[in-house]
């Protein structure tokens, strides 16, 4: 006897709408009309024979039947996804979907990719650039890399890289009449500012300088890899994260020219749901970018960082 099963459509309908508590916005995720949805769900509870949502005037809540209904059926759409996923990725083939931030893509992910694609050449690598934080419920996504504290509900974060940040500029920025010495001369230049959590307030009074106007100058708040450009460009100074800068110090395009940095409590992360690590082309970048961020680390050791700036009394970042 086969199996008697409510339509499919309905099913993802009632996951949707109980998981944001809203036809409306179930609609918009499903790309349906609210009264299809509407309809979907009226058809489910007249096939169980109960209600599965209360609807209030301005609100919409889960009966009990329907708190006790949702588990199980995410659950059960989670097994689908995963085993969609698996049997395209049985032969390790196909393609990885990552989203990261824009910056990090272009300043050391990319620079780096050709090395996991020479070792994994049936694999194609897609990349997504955002900094908002993934939907694995929703999204085509297989891993994401995120900046920040970590600790992001529902997923297993992974910590990569840890930042310090400091200013940067052309080398050209040193010569001249006027030339770019010490801190304080910082007053007589211009200053780049990206969308980063702290910025040359904190840095300059960790520095313990005085008399520079922290707030002037452009910001670039979608890119800081534009930044750091136009900072190679010799628009200005910047206030660099040590990970994105790397690269262009090593190449001499740009120059660090105060000898400490501001270290932070924020890092970039590997992030995915738990159960995406046991797929084998999330497990093999996993395992290669852990790999790239070791040697990374190791020589940023041998080539000596700036000293540490002492924070101030209640410093937090």
């Amino acid at each position: 006897m086969g199996r008697r099963l409510p339509p499919l459509n309905a099913i993802r309908a009632f996951e949707a709408a109980a998981r944001h508590l809203s036809f409306t916005r179930a609609a918009e995720e499903l790309n349906v009309t609210q009264a299809a949805i509407s309809h979907q769900i009226k058809g489910l509870e007249d096939t169980l024979g109960l209600p599965l949502f209360r609807r209030l005037n301005r609100a919409l809540v889960l009966t009990e039947a329907g708190q006790g209904y949702l588990p199980p059926l995410r659950e059960a759409l989670d097994q689908i996804a995963d085993a969609t996923s698996k049997l395209k990725a049985a032969d390790g083939g196909g393609s990885l979907t990552v989203s990261t931030l824009a910056s990090f893509a272009a300043k050391w992910l990319v620079p780096r990719l050709p090395r996991f694609q020479e070792r994994h050449p049936s694999l194609d690598v897609l990349l997504s650039t955002s900094s908002n934080m993934v939907d694995f419920t929703q999204q085509d996504v297989d891993v994401a890399i995120r900046f920040g504290r970590g600790g992001w509900e529902g997923v297993r974060a992974e910590k990569l890289l840890t930042e310090d940040i400091f200013p940067v500029c052309a080398p050209r920025l040193l010569e001249g009449t006027k030339p770019l010495r010490t801190p304080e001369d910082l007053a007589g230049f211009t200053l780049l500012h990206d969308d980063f959590l702290i910025g040359w307030t904190m840095w300059l009074n960790s520095a313990g300088v005085s008399g520079v106007d922290a707030a002037r100058g452009p910001r670039f708040m979608t890119d800081s890899a534009l930044m750091l450009q136009a900072a190679i460009a010799g628009h200005g100074v910047a206030l660099a994260r040590r990970v994105l800068a790397a690269d262009d110090l090593d190449a001499g395009r740009l120059v660090a020219p105060f000898g400490f940095s501001l270290p932070t409590n924020l890092a970039y992360y590997f992030v995915a749901p738990p159960r995406y690590f046991e797929r084998p082309k999330v497990a093999a970048f996993y395992e290669w970018v852990c790999a790239e961020a070791r040697d990374y680390r190791d020589a940023e050791a041998r080539a000596g960082s700036p000293a540490a700036l002492v924070n101030p009394p209640g410093w937090s970042v």
